[in-house]
């Protein structure tokens, strides 16, 4: 099972919306000022912005006030919305933007790591110097489902902030490389940079709390 497989079991569940092209509901309804315009907004974007806003924040009460603020924005400013992006693209920039707005106002860097010092080493030949464990038959073992989940959740809290986003639109929301290039002010090739090391330190992070894991259980067994 690859890595994006167990994000998608673990973090999102089997209930997960993936991305729709069909907002021109949404849109054209915000643009009528229609009643139940602002509840279709939330109800379609509203539990996606905020587990982008809490990943980038880090903060449940923070990530709660970045939705509120940027949905609100999404409502006055929908009549700039030209169309030239997918409608989600724009909305996400909107909730990005905001939630590094607030992460910057806390002048605090949390737990973030330098990936560099913990990604994993490579041979010459491009290889793992270590061996790679092998931890995705554990990933359909339904004990072990919760523990998987809390160990990813932290691994994913400690990369910084941008790397946290383009993980979350990309692994999770299944947005395109142009797309999160677009909504968070990145290259190309630096989205897929990035969303490429965030892998290889959450499989670095897997390895070692499926060490942990198995420690007790081959102690045991000896």
């Amino acid at each position: 099972m690859n890595l994006e497989a167990v994000l998608e079991r673990t973090i999102v569940g089997a209930s997960s919306c993936r991305r729709t092209d069909r907002d021109h509901d949404v849109v054209d309804a915000l643009r009528r000022r229609e009643p139940m315009a602002a509840e279709r907004l939330v109800s379609r974007y509203g539990e996606r912005a905020y587990r982008l806003a809490s990943r980038i924040t880090g903060s449940a009460a923070d990530a709660e006030e970045v939705v509120q603020d940027a949905l609100w924005t999404v409502i006055r400013k929908i009549d700039t919305f030209r169309g030239e992006s997918a409608f989600g693209s724009w909305l996400y920039r909107i909730v990005a933007n905001a939630a590094y707005q607030k992460l910057r106002g806390r002048h605090s860097r949390r737990h973030e790591v330098s990936l560099d010092e913990v990604l994993p080493v490579f041979d010459e030949r491009g290889g793992h110097d270590a061996p790679m464990v092998d931890w995705s038959p554990t990933t359909n073992d339904l004990a072990m489902q919760s523990e998987l989940r809390t160990a990813l959740t932290s691994a994913i809290d400690e990369l910084p902030a941008t790397y946290r986003a383009v993980l979350v639109l990309r692994d999770i929301e299944g947005r395109s490389n142009a797309e999160i290039a677009e909504t968070l002010g990145l290259s190309i090739p630096l989205v897929k940079t990035r969303a490429h090391r965030a892998r290889l330190f959450l499989r670095k992070r897997l390895d070692e709390w499926m060490t942990t894991v198995d420690a007790p259980t081959a102690a045991y067994a000896s």
